[in-house]
C-alpha cells in the first residue's frame, strides 16, 4: 500500500478550517481531537481488482481490499466517516445483472455512512434506482436535485449532521446538470437547481444555523472543465462560497495525488479532492482540532 501525503504547515499554504498558524506538530496530543473523512468516487459497479493483465492498473482495486483497509483506518480512529461523490453504478456486468443491489449491499457491509447521487445513477431510471434503496444502510444526499415530484421524494435530504468525539460535521450533496447528459425519461421529474447558490445557502445553515464546526460537500459537479472554464465546477464552488471546508468530488474521474487548496470568497483555504474512479483509489483527509477550534489537516490520496 503505498501513500502519497502532503502536511500543509506553513502560515502561507496551510490547509486550514478556521484561523490558525500552528504546524501540526504544535498541538497537543492529548486535546487534539482527530476526525478522519475518507472518500471515493465514480466507482462505477467495479467490485473486483482489476487483474494482472491489466495494461494500466494491474492488480488494484476491489472492494475486498478497500474493506480492509477502511477497516483498518477506523481501528486507527474510531471517529470517521466515510462517504462516495456519485456515479455508484454502471460500468461492469454486475450492474447489468444486479441493477445496483450488489453495490448497494456491499457499501453497506464496508458502512458508508453517506452518499450523493450522479448521473449514472439514473442508468436504470429514477424507478431503477428507488427499487434498489432498500440494500443500502446508508443515506443520500442532495441539496440541489428537487425530487418532490418523483418516487425518490422523502428518501433523499439535502444534508446530514454527524458528531465525532463532541466535533459536529455537516454534509451536503450536489449533482450534475442532468438535462443534455441523462435522458429525461430516466430522470423524470427531477429538477436541477444551480448549485451555487444552494451551496451558499446549505454551507451557511450549516455553518451558522446548525454549528457546524466542519462542513463538507459532497460533490457530482466535475472539479474542473478545461475547454469550458465558465461551466460550474469544485473549484469555481469553492471559490465563490465562504463556509465549505472539503469538497470531495466526483464525475470527472480526476485523480489528485493530493486535495488541491483553493481560496474561497472571503480568501479562506479550502481542500477540494477527487480520487479517480473504479475504486482504484481511497481518499483520506484528517482534521485536527484543538481545544480552542484551531484546526489544521492532512491529506492523502491511497492505491487499492
Amino acid at each position: 500500500m503505498k501513500r502519497r501525503q502532503f502536511i500543509q504547515q506553513s502560515t502561507a499554504a496551510t490547509a486550514l478550517v478556521g484561523v490558525s498558524g500552528l504546524g501540526l506538530q504544535s498541538f497537543n496530543t492529548s486535546k487534539t481531537k482527530k476526525i478522519t473523512i475518507l472518500h471515493t468516487n465514480d466507482v462505477h459497479s467495479h467490485i473486483d481488482p482489476f487483474g494482472p493483465e491489466d495494461a494500466r492498473n494491474a492488480n488494484k482495486g476491489g472492494v475486498a481490499r478497500r474493506a480492509t483497509l477502511v477497516e483498518s483506518i477506523r481501528k486507527e480512529n474510531p471517529n470517521t466517516l466515510l462517504l462516495d461523490a456519485g456515479d455508484i453504478f454502471q460500468g461492469t456486468p454486475y450492474f447489468n445483472y444486479y441493477g445496483g443491489e450488489l453495490e448497494f449491499k456491499l457499501m453497506s457491509m464496508l458502512k458508508y455512512d453517506l452518499a450523493t447521487i450522479g448521473n449514472h445513477d439514473f442508468d436504470n431510471g429514477i424507478n431503477g434506482l428507488y427499487k434498489q434503496l432498500p440494500h443500502a444502510n446508508f443515506d443520500f444526499v442532495s441539496a440541489n436535485y428537487d425530487f418532490s415530484n418523483t418516487v425518490m421524494d422523502t428518501h433523499v435530504k439535502p444534508y446530514k449532521i454527524f458528531v465525532k468525539n463532541g466535533i459536529k460535521i455537516g454534509v451536503f450533496g450536489l449533482g450534475v446538470q442532468l438535462d443534455g447528459l441523462v435522458d429525461k425519461n430516466m430522470y423524470k421529474e427531477t429538477v436541477y437547481n444551480y448549485p451555487i447558490e444552494i451551496a451558499q445557502d446549505m454551507s451557511r445553515i450549516l455553518k451558522e444555523e446548525q454549528n457546524c464546526d466542519l462542513v463538507i460537500c459532497l460533490s457530482h459537479i466535475g472539479y474542473y472543465y478545461k475547454n469550458s472554464p465558465d461551466r460550474v465546477c469544485d473549484l469555481s464552488l469553492a471559490k465563490a462560497t465562504k463556509d465549505i471546508d472539503l469538497i470531495i468530488g466526483g464525475h470527472t474521474h480526476t485523480f489528485l495525488p493530493k486535495p488541491t487548496i483553493e481560496k474561497n470568497s472571503i480568501g479562506k483555504n479550502v481542500l477540494v479532492n477527487q480520487v479517480g474512479a473504479y475504486g482504484l483509489y481511497l481518499g483520506k483527509v484528517d482534521f485536527y482540532f484543538e481545544s480552542d477550534k484551531e484546526t489544521k489537516s492532512e491529506g492523502a490520496t491511497i492505491i487499492i
